[in-house]
C-alpha cells in the first residue's frame, strides 16, 4: 500500500503522483474543516476571512521556510521565523483552527521537501511534529499568548521530532551517544536556535503592538457581525 503512494528514485522515497495529488486533497479539507471548526451558522464570511487569513500565514511559513539560516545533513534547519507564522494563527484564532491548519502545512512541508523513511516516520516529523505547533491555540487569550504558545508549540514540535530521531535514525548518532540524548539535542540544536531568535523579536515592543493589530484585523469582521446580531 505505501508504495502506491511512494517510489523509489536513485535510492531516495519520493512521493508518487497519487501520493502527492492525496496530500493536496488532504491538505485542501483539513483546511475547510479548521474553518468550519469556528464558523457558525450564517456567517460564511467570518470563515472566509479565517480561511484567507490562514492560507496568507501558511504561505509565509512556507516561503520563509526556505530561507535556511543554517541547515543539518539528517533534515532540519534554522529558518527565517517560519514556525512563527504557524503559530500565529493559535494567536489569532485558537487551538480548534491552529491545530489542524497545522497538520495541514505539515502535510505541505511533506509535498515540497519530502524525508521519507517510513511511514511511521513520515506521520511523526510532518503532520505531528508540524501539527504540534498549532498547540500555540491554547494561550490565545493569555496575556503575552503569542509567546507562550510559540514556546508550547516548538517544545512540542521537538518532542515528536525527537521521537522519530530515536526510533528511525538512532543509528546516526554522535559517536559515543545514546540515541535519546542524540536526537534531543540534534532536533533541539535546529528548533530552539530559532525559537530563541523568534522570542527575541517578538520581545520589541514594535514587533508585539504590529501583531497585535493584526490579531484584532484578523477577527475585526467576528465583532461587527456580533455588534449587528445585539442591534
Amino acid at each position: 500500500m505505501f508504495d502506491l503512494f511512494v517510489k523509489v528514485v536513485d535510492g531516495d522515497k519520493q512521493l508518487t503522483t497519487a501520493g502527492t495529488i492525496t496530500l493536496w486533497v488532504l491538505l485542501g479539507l483539513i483546511l475547510v474543516i479548521a474553518t468550519m471548526c469556528v464558523q457558525k451558522k450564517g456567517s460564511k464570511e467570518i470563515g472566509t476571512k479565517q480561511l484567507v487569513f490562514c492560507g496568507i500565514a501558511m504561505a509565509l511559513a512556507l516561503v520563509t521556510s526556505y530561507i535556511e539560516v543554517f541547515s543539518f545533513p539528517f533534515g532540519g534547519s534554522v529558518t527565517l521565523f517560519s514556525m512563527l507564522f504557524v503559530c500565529m494563527i493559535g494567536y489569532f484564532y485558537g487551538a480548534r483552527v491552529s491545530i489542524p491548519v497545522a497538520i495541514a502545512y505539515g502535510l505541505l512541508q511533506l509535498v515540497i521537501k519530502p524525508y521519507i523513511y517510513h511511514p511511521v516516520q513520515v506521520l511523526f516529523d510532518y503532520p505531528i511534529a508540524f501539527g504540534a505547533l498549532g498547540l500555540s491555540g491554547f494561550f490565545s487569550k493569555s496575556k503575552h499568548g503569542l509567546v507562550k504558545g510559540y514556546i508550547i508549540g516548538i517544545i512540542g514540535r521537538w518532542i515528536f521530532a525527537s521521537v522519530s530521531g530515536v526510533v528511525f535514525f538512532a543509528d546516526y548518532a554522535w559517536e559515543g551517544w545514546n540515541p535519546i540524548p542524540y536526537s534531543l539535542a540534534y532536533n533541539g540544536a535546529y528548533i530552539f536556535t530559532e525559537g530563541i531568535v523568534t522570542i527575541i523579536i517578538l520581545s520589541l515592543p514594535a514587533v508585539a503592538k504590529a501583531i497585535g493589530q493584526i490579531k484584532k484585523m484578523a477577527n475585526e469582521q467576528n465583532h461587527s457581525v456580533m455588534l449587528n446580531k445585539q442591534s
